[in-house]
């Protein structure tokens, strides 16, 4: 009875402990500012050993430290009775430590400080323990006085000379000298037990000839004391001559008794040793005998543990360090000599002082949350577990209704401020005792941030970007993250938030540029800080330096051009072979190119250049060869640059073996480039015959090497040499070796069992790769047996790899194990594998769901728990089946699609969060349990209403020039109103590249969804955003960008296709502005009708420039100054000319010379394209313009395919429309060319083309 007692409370306790549910306790980080003010219970942190040897002629320190806020105060206990340090003037304790320190300048015997001391540290919080501190004061006594006679002994007989050495403090250290201080020579014969004594196999007659005397030596003293020494006097039967001495044959010719081996030490036939866990092992076994016996140590029922058993003192001593439970058992020591053999068997238990399974930890928990403290500990005996709070047991301290023991465990709820204690738990056994102090702080702490204030990130586009916002509270706080001070908070999309504060920007790009504000709250408060984030171009090398070969004594140029981010600096750095680069006085460096004049042979090598900002770095590498001589023959020159290695050659296979060969091979030529790296590659006959597969690669120094190869496989080889060009072509193949069989080296892998069927379990595994056969035939053999039931293995053996079992229990585990064999033998087994049988649909279903905390978003559900039992499989989760019913917008309509939520708990009381819910609207649940396999039935549909919201963004937001003066905007509502909608927010400000203008702010009522706004100028850009209004507040943004003008759109789809990006514009005439390109990009546009997507036009394809542009200095070029010598030339040509005429009297009345000239010059500008429209520069990309003054000329007409018609010959159509101004003699003087742009980059206007209405320009 009294048994069923005990066992129900266990499995009470048990069930107990599953069914809690607990708060994950607080981590408070190492933060100066938050342990400053973190009040804490004390924790000690340095003490003494528990056994304290101390030296008596030293002063005695005796070491507590501890930490804690209020800073600890500190007490001891010697012998369980309080130590009054004030009443003993010897004793003082450190400041600010509970260290004591005893000194005996003013006298005083060390030895009346001996005993058991314990340091109590205290403060407001609680009190800590160390552990009890055995101090103890060294001993060295003397060597008693005796008088020895001396010892008479036959020749050949065995002999131990005693030790007996003064018992120490720690005991002494002893060995054995004779009276010249001379150590005595040890070996199989003569040897010194663990106990000091000196033990003689047998005794040989010039052992007289040396005296023998035991030496002890005290480690805190270093003072060595000796026994008297002891006069052998052997006694032969024959006449003994030293000088006949042989060590092969010690007796010489003379006859002594030879006698059977009997033991020394121990005794009789068997004996007994213990020994703790994790200390050392020694066992000993000395024997008598002539000859020496030989000592062999073996273990009954097992092998000796090799990697920790070592022999010692010529085999007598067999020593394991660091023993462990199954170093348990019977050692038996054999002595043998050629008249016979005995044994002694050691009978070794191993016992445990008490160590730790899981030592306490301090818990900091918030007001009202939950925690425990679990303390287990081993050992044997088992240990008794004790628990102290402040030093007190826990039985006699005061109540504490939140706090409940249980066993090895102290569950503590519901904590409230002022509960706050240090636990002791004492695990104590007949070998010794553990003592760990465990603190539960009750912390109540506002939010605040640990991190510096308003710092500044630099990140490069598109690189994944990480804020940090470290913060601490208790209760933990909640941290949301925002942009610029508005919209709600950042989560997911592009944006994710972890648990530690960090917000991730998946691709940072220029528009994630701004401040973001992080905010931690909680019920006692909040705090925030920001970040502001510059988002940067990346440093690109537009040149790299390229593999070049130089002659000796010329001159080699790398070149390494830089374009990075304006913003940031960039430096280039030159290192060679990957070591930093000397310049020198002959290498020269300059920010484009590094220069090598008078190259040599130590030139060669491999170049890198590394361009670094402050948030980047590029490198960019290229080797040089330096070659003997120069030649005028261009393909010779040629042939001298580095090029593929040839193919090795002269395969030959030498010193075969069951699973390797060597492969040795002549390398082929190099062709000026070392070879690094040789591949050698295998084919094999029989599973994949003619299929190449790669087995090694080898250093370029070795040309013979030896291959690992599998059993059972006909191989045959091939070498691939490899430089830094390239691979040379494979060898010829080596002639075949064929390895042989063995038995399977590997395990299947994959080994599960599982249910497909209520009453089957299904085994399967992975087969074993063709290489891993290692012979034929192979199959598998496959064992299993219910866990637990003590029944025989059941196996199969098959060559598939699967199996079923039938007529299984319903979820019961099994334990699996596989082999493979073949003709040659089996293979390892492989570990124990816990498999289950089938599933079938759960019994119960979860009761009395209901809910609690409904809001906008998100609703606390709780429900009854089921019998796991009743889940018949592995319980999986509660799956919560739910669904959107309707809105309480009037007229909106929902999707009543089913969502599905899953919840892990096994708590006695389960509750979970709802999220992602849509505000204002009627929802309804059920929620059923859930195996791998089946769903119970639903439990009861519960119906609720989620609360009013902040409004989505509207549908959409157009923005639309009517006139130059005025911006047409035009919204539709949201598609989630969340709630009924009070109005619309418009704010809007003007943009000017990174300068912005104030806010302005408008307000709409509901039913409006345009506004019309007037513009001082036409070329004034604006930035809208516009959000919609519920009774809650403001919800999301809609930002949008004014264009410049009227037939300039923004981009409204733009679709990631791999490496490629599709952006559609939208517009309804042509020309059309093409924004936002990347520079140095291709790209193919066409131009296709949005209402009829058959009808489009071709595809053209250009090119962007590049970012870079070479700067050179224009009027330094030798072409320039040639074309401005032509042009100077032409000019006094035709001012002859129209001299001459007007002299004659020419058609050109009034207009005077310059008249003459302008006609002469605008007909030799007839044929040239007035407009750069749809002009291919130089680099093949297009150059668009923008401003209006670029329009074709009056007359002509220009088509996709970028041609001009020209008109008629007149003047009027080289001048700006009917604006040309007339001077005082008719002449359009500096008329005639269309004007530019001072920056041509800067507009991106498109060819002008006709197109169908609502054409979409389509870049693809």
């Amino acid at each position: 009875m009294l048994w069923q007692d005990k066992h129900a409370a266990l499995t009470f306790m048990s069930l107990l402990l599953l069914l809690w549910q607990e708060a994950a306790p607080i981590e408070v980080p190492e933060d100066p500012k938050i342990q400053q003010d973190l009040k804490q219970p004390p924790t000690i942190m340095k003490q003494s050993v528990k056994n304290y040897i101390v030296d008596p002629r030293d002063n005695i320190i005796i070491e507590c430290e501890a930490k804690g806020n209020p800073v600890p105060t500190f007490s001891w206990r010697r012998n369980g009775k309080f130590f009054n340090i004030g009443k003993d003037p010897r004793v003082t304790m450190r400041k600010r430590s509970g260290t004591l320190e005893i000194g005996f300048r003013s006298g005083g015997r060390p030895e009346d400080y001996e005993g058991e001391y314990q340091c109590f540290a205290t403060n407001d919080f609680g009190v800590s323990l160390s552990n009890k501190i055995l101090l103890r004061v060294s001993k060295a006594p003397l060597w008693p006085k005796e008088v020895l006679e001396p010892v008479s002994v036959t020749e050949g007989s065995a002999l131990v000379l005693p030790c007996n050495p003064p018992p120490g403090l720690p005991p002494p250290f002893t060995f054995w000298m004779d009276s010249n201080m001379s150590p005595i020579p040890q070996d199989k014969r003569v040897s010194m037990g663990l106990n000091g004594d000196l033990y003689f196999s047998n005794v040989l007659a010039q052992d007289a000839n040396t005296d023998y005397s035991c030496k002890a030596r005290f480690l805190f003293t270093h003072t060595i004391q000796e026994k008297n020494p002891y006069k052998l006097k052997v006694q032969t039967k024959e006449p003994y001559n030293d000088t006949s001495y042989n060590a092969s044959e010690p007796h010489g010719d003379r006859k002594v008794a030879e006698s059977t081996p009997t033991f020394l030490s121990p005794s009789g036939s068997e004996s007994s040793k213990m020994v703790l866990r994790d200390e050392q092992l020694l066992l000993e076994c000395i024997a008598a005998g002539l000859p020496t016996p030989i000592i062999k140590w073996f273990k009954k029922g097992g092998e000796l543990p090799g990697q920790k058993v070592k022999f010692e003192n010529f085999n007598k001593t067999l020593k394991i360090v660091s023993v462990s439970e199954e170093d348990a058992g019977e050692y038996v020591c054999m002595a043998n000599n050629h008249l016979g053999t005995i044994r002694h068997s050691i009978f070794v238990q191993v016992k445990a002082a008490p160590y730790w399974l899981h030592k306490p930890s301090d818990q900091v928990l918030a007001p009202e949350e939950n925690g425990r403290l679990v303390c287990r500990a081993n050992g044997n005996p088992k240990p008794r577990i004790e628990w102290l709070v402040n030093g007190q047991p826990i039985e006699s301290s005061p109540t504490n209704p939140n706090r409940q023991v249980l066993g090895d465990t102290i569950m503590f709820h519901s904590v409230q401020i002022g509960s706050s204690a240090v636990y002791q738990c004492n695990a104590s056994n007949e070998h010794g005792y553990l003592l760990a102090n465990a603190f539960v702080n009750v912390l109540d702490l506002p939010p605040r941030m640990l991190g510096p204030k308003n710092q500044l990130i630099k990140v490069i586009k598109n690189n994944r970007t990480f804020l940090d916002c470290p913060f601490f509270g208790s209760p933990l706080p909640e941290l949301r993250w925002f942009k610029n001070g508005q919209g709600s908070g950042l989560d997911g999309g592009q944006y994710r938030v972890y648990i530690n504060g960090t917000l991730e920007i998946k691709r940072a790009r220029a528009e994630d540029e701004g401040t973001y504000t992080c905010v931690a709250s909680s019920i006692l408060g909040k705090a925030e800080n920001q970040v502001r984030l510059e988002v940067k171009e990346p440093t690109r090398i537009i040149q790299a330096p390229e593999h070049q070969s130089a002659i000796r004594g010329s001159t080699a140029r790398f070149m390494c051009r830089v374009t990075s981010d304006p913003s940031l600096p960039v430096s280039v750095a030159w290192m060679k072979d990957d070591k930093p680069l000397y310049l020198g006085w002959r290498l020269k460096k300059d920010d484009e190119s590094l220069s090598i004049p008078n190259v040599n042979e130590g030139d060669e090598g491999t170049y890198t250049c590394t361009a670094k900002s402050e948030i980047d770095q590029l490198s960019a590498s290229a080797r040089l060869t330096v070659l003997e001589v120069a030649t005028l023959n261009p393909s010779v020159s040629s042939a001298l640059l580095p090029a593929r290695p040839d193919p090795p050659m002269d395969l030959d296979l030498s010193d075969p073996a069951a699973r390797s060969v060597r492969l040795t091979w002549i390398p082929g030529k190099e062709h000026r480039s070392p070879i690094t790296e040789f591949l050698v590659q295998f084919e094999e006959d029989r599973w994949e015959p003619g299929r190449w597969q790669n087995l090694s690669s080898y250093p370029g120094d070795l040309n013979s090497v030896i291959l690992q190869l599998a059993p059972f496989v006909n191989y045959q080889f091939r070498v691939i040499a490899i430089n830094s060009v390239g691979q040379s072509d494979p060898s010829r193949p080596s002639p075949r070796y064929k390895t042989t069989g063995a038995a399977p080296d590997a395990i299947p892998k994959g080994l599960r069992g599982w249910g497909s069927r209520k009453d089957n379990m299904e085994i399967t595994w992975e087969p074993l790769l063709d290489l891993e056969r290692n012979g034929p035939n192979l199959h598998y053999i496959v064992w299993w047996r219910r866990k637990d039931a003590e029944e025989e293995w059941n196996n199969l053996t098959t060559v598939g790899t699967n199996h079923v079992v039938h007529n299984t229990e319903i979820y019961v585990p099994y334990e699996l194990k596989i082999q493979a064999r073949n003709e040659f033998g089996a293979g390892p087994e492989s570990n124990l594998v816990i498999g289950y049988s089938g599933e079938d649909k759960p019994t119960d279903a979860p009761t009395d769901l209901r809910v609690s905390k409904v809001d906008s978003t998100k609703v606390i559900i709780h429900w009854n728990p089921v019998d796991l039992n009743s889940v018949q499989g592995e319980f999986k989760e509660y799956r919560l089946y739910y669904w959107r019913e309707s809105s309480q917008v009037p007229g909106l309509v929902v999707s009543k699609e089913k969502k599905v939520k899953g919840f892990y708990s096994t708590t006695a009381k389960p509750s979970g969060m709802l999220s992602d819910l849509a505000p204002y609207s009627n929802y309804k649940m059920f929620m059923v349990v859930a195996n791998n396999r089946f769903e119970s039935q639903p439990s009861n549909t519960v119906a609720f209403t989620t609360k009013e919201g902040v409004p989505d963004a509207p549908r959409f937001f157009k923005i639309n020039r009517r006139s130059l003066d005025t911006i047409h905007l035009e919204w539709a509502k949201p598609l989630e109103p969340n709630g009924i909608l009070t109005g619309y927010q418009l704010k809007y400000q003007t943009v000017n590249g990174s300068k912005v203008g104030p806010f302005q702010l408008e307000t709409f009522f509901p039913n409006v969804t345009e506004f019309f706004l007037r513009v001082p100028d036409r070329f004034s850009r604006y930035k809208f955003f516009l959000s919609a209004l519920t009774q809650v507040g403001k919800g999301e943004d809609y930002a949008e960008e004014s264009p410049h003008f009227t037939n300039e759109e923004n981009f409204t789809d733009t679709t990631d296709l791999g490496n490629k990006t599709k952006k559609d514009v939208k517009s309804q005439q042509p020309p059309i502005n093409v924004v936002d390109l990347i520079p140095g990009v291709v790209y193919h546009l066409r131009v296709y009708s949005h209402l009829f997507n058959s009808v489009s036009s071709k595809s053209v394809t250009f090119k962007t420039k590049a970012a870079y542009i070479d700067q050179v200095d224009i009027a330094t070029q030798g072409w320039f100054i040639g074309l401005m010598c032509a042009i100077a030339l032409i000019i006094l040509i035709l001012l002859i000319v129209c001299f001459i005429k007007r002299s004659r009297g020419g058609k050109y009345p009034g207009g005077g010379y310059m008249s003459c000239f302008t006609k002469a010059l605008v007909r030799d500008k007839k044929d040239l394209p007035l407009d750069a429209v749809d002009q291919k520069d130089q680099d093949g990309s297009f150059d668009y313009h923008s401003d209006e003054d670029n329009k074709p000329l009056q007359g002509s007409q220009t088509s996709l395919d970028g041609n001009v018609k020209e008109s008629d010959d007149s003047l009027v159509d080289y001048g700006e429309g009917g604006d040309g101004q007339f001077n005082e003699d008719g002449s359009f003087i500096g008329q005639y060319t269309v004007k530019k742009d001072k920056d041509e980059t800067e507009g991106n206007e498109s060819s002008e083309a006709t197109s169908p209405v609502n054409a979409i320009y389509s870049l693809a």
